[in-house]
């Protein structure tokens, strides 16, 4: 079965509202689970639950049959989605333009290839479809 994720700031920002749209889209027209997860950061002291992100997904796409809501915690939002994308297995993963730059900055900071789709894909064998 073909997995989409789509990594959402919680409350939904104009930005991940059209990632999240985007991504139900992608997984209607792949007949798709679909993943929203949300990173908590450890220094916001903030802590959301899936119950108030799913109803926050809801709220803006209606309800969703096949759909996980997941929140994890981390210091880093790029390298805790990262860690979700492998561990899940995913196949599409949909970020926000915004998302894509952090990314390339990190990743430029490991190696000399900025490119995030292409590290995405070399190590994680996932397609990056970036909104925005």
């Amino acid at each position: 079965m073909t997995l989409v994720v789509v990594p959402v700031r919680y409350p939904l920002s104009e930005h991940s509202r059209a990632t999240l749209r985007e991504g139900v889209r992608i997984a209607r027209e792949r007949d798709a689970d679909l993943t929203v997860l949300h990173v908590d950061l450890y220094h916001d002291g903030r802590e959301v639950t899936r119950l108030d992100l799913k109803r926050a997904v809801e709220a803006e796409v209606g309800p969703l049959a096949r759909a996980r809501y997941l929140v994890r915690s981390g210091f880093l939002v790029e390298e805790t989605i990262l860690d979700e994308v492998a561990a899940e297995g995913a196949d599409v993963v949909v970020i926000g333009r915004k998302q894509a730059s952090r990314w390339q900055r990190m990743i430029r900071q490991l190696m000399d290839d900025p490119d995030v789709e292409r590290y995405l894909r070399r190590s994680l064998d996932c397609e990056l479809v970036t909104v925005g």
